[in-house]
Parts: structure tokens; C-alpha cells; sequence
């Protein structure tokens, strides 16, 4: 069994992705190739925003907008403690400083009740200017947008969604990398939509914003080519994954997304009463980038994982350790019990294998496998 089994995928799309790689080949357009705009019309159009602006992986997405709103030393940014490091370590690149928030146990996303704590503490500190809030969709799911953009608009702050594996989630229809000022999403392969390699992109309905961020990816170029107007980074979305990317989306938009939350809803009903499941509110719909159960201590989760290893069921854990906890952030001397919710989770959270292809027969094994253990 896989735990995202993109071989599978590649399988079920193989004459469509290597008719794309063998035309990309064929056209000599490898860079910023007839492809990269396609896919990036296709992208926003989907969204529902009117810019979208590709460049080389997820991490340079959120590195891009930052510059665009020219964040740096002496700004706070308020992001999730439960995350991958990337949300965080753009911030510290840009010579700002982070600002971790405690997330709901129920969701995994940031806690709006604890961000405005951490906004008003930052405020009566007065050492650093509050200028941006990173959300994070965590493993598919849209942070809770109705009450964080109340807050920012509040204490005039924009919003930068993470949406790295939150694409094809939404809320009351509104999709997904639509809810920041700017929104980023990568393509990094076990996403929910995923190239093979490292893809990232950037949307945004600002024109001045899309346009300074397809010159940032392109070392700060200006009108003509070799006038560099600003410095810039060099963060181009190869031709080859913009064209791998096409029959992905056209699948991802067709089928599955709603295949993946079938098997959710599969796993969900099968381990009803035997542990913690996902919770999607009212009107939230998610891509499901990963299927992640919450067990009542660490020791719990070391013996079901070990237990579903000699099974031949993998699974992992996102992520064992908050962001204040590590060792690049030991300076900023957060004390243990800073955001408890997220010192928990590290603690408990286990996901299980899902993809869009996976089968009822292994979404039932795992989910025996597991009622086995608690037996």
C-alpha cells in the first residue's frame, strides 16, 4: 500500500502526461514555455482571481509576495505554530520576525481567539510593526476565513494564504487560494495538485501586485529584459511541470477531488467511535492533502504506528514538533506551554494513506487494522 500513491495516478494519466512532456521536448520552449501561461489562465480561472503567477516551488511563493509588500526587519508576522517550517522561514528570510499562533485542535488550522491575543500583545510591546497574517489551509482544509479577515481588517493587516496543500478546498463555494490579499499554493508532487518536481504559484486580484511578482521571479526584471529595475530572485516554473501540469489539473477538477472526499468520508465512517476524526465545519469543503486522526497520548500513536507498519500500512506524522520548539527559533525564547493546542497535536496527530485512487478494500484494512489494535 501507498501512502499517496502517485504511481498509480501517473498510471491512469500516462497517455496524456507523456504526450505533454514529449511535445514540451519537441517545442524547444523549455522555459517560461506556451505552457506556463496556459496554466496559469487555468489556474486563475479556476480560483476565481484574476492573477496567477507561477514560479519554482511553494516556499519562493511565499517569498515573492513578501517582497511585493516589501516586508522586512521590524515587521511581525503572525503564522501558525502547527506547520511546516516554510511557512515560518520566509519570514525569517526577509529579516521579519514570527509570530507563532496556537491552532484549534479540531481543525489544525490557526485559532483566531489566540491570534488576536497575539496581535494585541505585540501591539502593547511595541517593539515590532504588525503587517501581515499567514494562514495556513492545513492538510486541505481553508483556515477559518470569516474570522481571521475580521481581524485583519480590524487591526489592518493582510492576509498571505499558505494554501501549499489547501488547492481545491473551499468554503461556501469560494475556493480556495482566493481568500488572501495574496495566496500561494505549491506543486511539490504529494500535494493535492501536484508536477514531478518542485512548481509553486502566486494569486492575487491586485494588478500592481501580479506584476511586480512576475518581476520578483524573474530577477527583478523591468520592461525590457536587461534592465533590472529591483533585485529579484530567479523563480521560474519549468515549461515541462506547467505542461505535466495540465492533464493533472484537468483530472484534479474533474474527478479527483471528489474522489478523495469520498474515501475521507469512507475512513471517517468506518473509524466512527474508535478515535478522533477530521473535523470539516459547516460549509467547508476540503482537498484532503492528508487524513489525519488524533490519538490521546504519544505512547498511543508510537504503538498504532508501529502496529500498521508490520501490516505493510504506512503512515506519518505532521509534525512532531511545533515551530517555537525549533532549533532555528531558540532565540525568540518561547516558553513551553506558548500554544498548548499545537504542543499537543505534535504529540498525537497520525495520518493515514489517501489519494484520489485508493480503494475501498484499503481504506477497509487500514480502518480494521486499526479497530485490530485498539482490540
Amino acid at each position: 500500500m501507498q501512502f499517496r500513491d502517485l504511481i498509480k495516478q501517473y498510471n491512469v494519466l500516462k497517455p496524456e502526461i507523456d504526450r505533454a512532456m514529449v511535445e514540451t521536448a519537441a517545442s524547444g520552449g523549455y522555459i517560461m514555455g506556451k505552457a506556463v501561461k496556459e496554466l496559469e489562465a487555468s489556474l486563475a480561472e479556476y480560483v476565481g482571481v484574476k492573477h496567477c503567477v507561477s514560479c519554482a516551488n511553494g516556499t519562493d511563493a511565499l517569498t515573492l509576495a513578501l517582497k511585493v509588500w516589501n516586508i522586512g526587519a521590524g515587521d511581525a508576522v503572525f503564522v501558525p505554530d502547527f506547520t511546516f517550517f516554510a511557512s515560518a522561514e520566509v519570514i525569517s528570510l526577509e529579516g521579519a520576525t514570527p509570530v507563532f499562533v496556537d491552532v484549534d485542535p479540531d481543525t489544525f488550522n490557526m485559532d483566531p481567539v489566540h491570534l488576536e491575543t497575539c496581535i494585541k500583545r505585540v501591539i502593547k510591546e511595541g517593539k515590532l510593526n504588525p503587517k501581515v497574517i499567514i494562514t495556513v489551509d492545513l492538510f486541505g482544509l481553508p483556515a477559518n476565513y470569516p474570522a481571521i479577515r475580521k481581524l485583519a481588517d480590524q487591526y489592518k493587516l493582510l492576509i498571505l494564504e499558505d494554501a501549499a496543500q489547501g488547492f481545491g478546498g473551499a468554503i461556501d463555494n469560494k475556493r480556495a487560494c482566493s481568500f488572501g490579499d495574496i495566496a500561494t499554493t505549491s506543486f511539490f508532487p504529494a500535494k493535492p495538485l501536484g508536477c514531478y518536481g518542485d512548481g509553486g504559484a502566486v494569486f492575487t486580484d491586485n494588478d500592481e501586485w501580479a506584476t511586480l511578482l512576475d518581476s520578483y521571479r524573474v530577477h527583478g526584471k523591468g520592461s525590457f529584459k536587461y534592465d533590472n529595475v529591483r533585485i529579484g530572485v530567479n523563480s521560474r516554473l519549468d515549461t515541462l511541470q506547467a505542461a505535466i501540469l495540465q492533464p493533472k489539473f484537468k483530472a484534479f477538477k474533474d474527478y479527483e477531488v471528489a474522489d478523495i472526499n469520498k474515501a475521507a468520508s469512507y475512513y471517517t465512517e468506518k473509524l466512527k467511535g474508535v478515535v478522533k476524526t477530521p473535523l470539516i465545519p459547516q460549509g467547508y469543503y476540503s482537498s484532503w492533502a492528508q487524513y489525519t486522526i488524533t490519538l490521546r497520548n504519544n505512547q498511543e500513536r508510537e504503538g498504532l504506528q508501529a502496529f500498521l507498519k508490520e501490516k505493510g500500512i504506512p503512515t506519518m506524522v505532521y509534525y512532531p514538533k511545533p515551530m517555537h520548539e525549533q532549533t532555528a527559533y531558540k532565540d525568540l525564547n518561547y516558553p513551553k506551554g506558548s500554544c498548548p493546542a499545537t504542543e499537543a497535536l505534535c504529540q498525537t496527530v497520525l495520518s493515514l494513506p489517501i489519494h484520489p485512487y485508493i480503494s475501498k478494500e484499503e481504506i477497509e484494512s487500514v480502518c480494521e487494522a486499526i479497530k485490530e489494535y485498539f482490540s
